[in-house]
């Protein structure tokens, strides 16, 4: 099937109320286990690249390359969305020019005026290339390759505003927060977001911070018209966690078990189940053939 734009899942997903899941990627496991997960449970998904990792990666171009070689030689057949995650204005360019299916630009931290000029242009630049863009109103909480936001709740008439300049989909802020939750995290804001969805109608919204939420929660956020899920520290977690434990019970030590293809086994077979237990929750599985 090859890459495409993230458009048409994220209709299907809102018209069919359950959620497609964007999973970040940071290097080649990464890519490979929520691939070859996505294509078994035959769900739609949406690898994420942040311009950090594309950074670490070598660049937008390297990416690219990887992930369609990867579609290709492994056969992936359901479809896939290649993802710049809180895009800077610059980076949306240089990602859309590199051959990503589906951007978005985070101008949160601009005036709401900024924010819609510079969204207008990117989304007449993305469409020309049938590529989706996702914009952000309200700042998502935490840190994100160095942009920091408190978890402020989106206006809901400004989503409006956005969603009105004909981008595919929206993050609006309703309290999530990137990263770890903390102990006196106080929940979603299902009021704004209701509020939100009442303005922007039948656009699929965007829950970022996907990690830690409680699962019904997520499921709530879902049915109030969230399409799309991003989930990163999630996987991390779960690969940090499976790489300790074979090297703390000595497996690196018996015959080549440091051999990389080993080391990295258990994380990257780690990744592919925390997709499968996301996926479960978002119910998107079964979805790629509808």
């Amino acid at each position: 099937m090859g890459l495409v734009s993230a458009t048409e899942m994220l209709k299907k997903a809102k018209a069919g109320h359950y959620g497609v899941g964007q999973f970040n990627i940071n290097n080649l496991e990464w890519t490979k286990s929520i691939l070859l997960e996505a294509q078994e449970l035959n769900a739609p998904v949406i690898l994420g690249v942040s311009e950090g990792a594309a950074k670490y990666m070598t660049g937008f171009t390297t990416v690219a390359a990887m992930v369609k070689a990867m579609v290709e030689s492994l056969n992936i057949t359901v479809p896939v969305a290649l993802h710049l995650d809180h895009g800077s204005y610059e980076g949306a360019k240089a990602a859309l020019a590199a051959g990503f299916t589906s951007i978005m630009f985070d101008g949160s931290h601009y005036s709401i005026e900024e924010n819609i000029e510079k969204t207008k242009e990117l989304v007449e630049l993305c469409h020309a290339k049938g590529v989706s863009i996702e914009a952000e109103v309200g700042s998502i909480g935490g840190e994100e390759d160095g942009v920091i936001g408190m978890g402020e709740v989106a206006d809901p008439k400004e989503c409006k505003m956005i969603a009105d300049l004909g981008v595919d989909f929206l993050a609006a802020g309703i309290g999530n927060i990137h990263g770890v939750y903390p102990a006196n995290w106080a929940g979603l804001q299902f009021e704004a977001l209701d509020a939100i969805q009442k303005e922007t109608g039948i656009l699929p919204l965007v829950l970022h911070g996907g990690s830690g939420i409680p699962d019904e929660q997520v499921k709530k956020a879902i049915g109030l018209g969230v399409s799309k899920i991003n989930v990163n520290t999630e996987c991390q977690l779960y690969f940090q966690k499976a790489t300790r434990k074979y090297i703390e019970e000595g497996k690196d030590q018996q015959g080549k078990g440091y051999d990389p293809r080993k080391l990295l086994a258990p994380g990257a077979q780690a990744i592919r189940d925390c997709v499968k237990d996301r996926m479960e929750v978002f119910g998107c599985i079964g979805k790629a053939a509808e």
